[in-house]
């Protein structure tokens, strides 16, 4: 944590403690529930569309205030604002998280949020989701090599 300054931790820390306490208490912690919010054609909870939106609505205000601002508060640089093609790396990796996120009816936030009181079970899905961070890099590399022609 190279340029990390007490006030940059703090805020790290009180915006961490928010947001896990967010997704306790808006049930994505609850593995039930996100997976009621997946099944569509079964006995669908349309509850988490509203935890959707409210994540939806302060992120597009905080897109919008940072516009043409290349420093956060604290001084530390903004990183730039995320493409918006659509591209077989975009694809595939939507697809991966959709499946874990239906299978496993947590993604990684909450697991994280989760790892206290998830049971044995949550600590296989971190595992695996940390098995899959490490080896997505080496993966895209080998993916994004051009294949030479015959």
């Amino acid at each position: 944590m190279g340029n990390s300054s007490p006030a940059r931790l703090f805020f790290a820390l009180v915006a961490g403690g928010f947001f896990g306490a967010g997704l306790f208490v808006s049930g994505m912690t609850d593995t039930a529930k996100v997976q009621g919010w997946l099944d569509v054609f079964g006995a669908w909870d349309p509850t988490l569309a509203f935890v959707m939106g409210g994540a939806m609505i302060p992120m597009a205000l905080a897109w919008l205030f940072a516009r043409g601002k290349t420093r956060a508060a604290l001084g530390t640089p903004l990183p730039p604002q995320p493409g918006t093609q659509i591209d077989r790396k975009l694809v595939i990796g939507s697809v991966l998280f959709g499946i874990g996120w239906g299978l496993a009816g947590l993604c990684p936030g909450p697991s994280i949020a989760s790892l206290s009181y998830g049971g044995a079970g949550l600590y296989v899905f971190v595992a695996a989701m940390l098995t899959g961070m490490f080896v997505a890099p080496a993966l895209r590399r080998r993916l994004d090599k051009p294949v030479p022609a015959e």
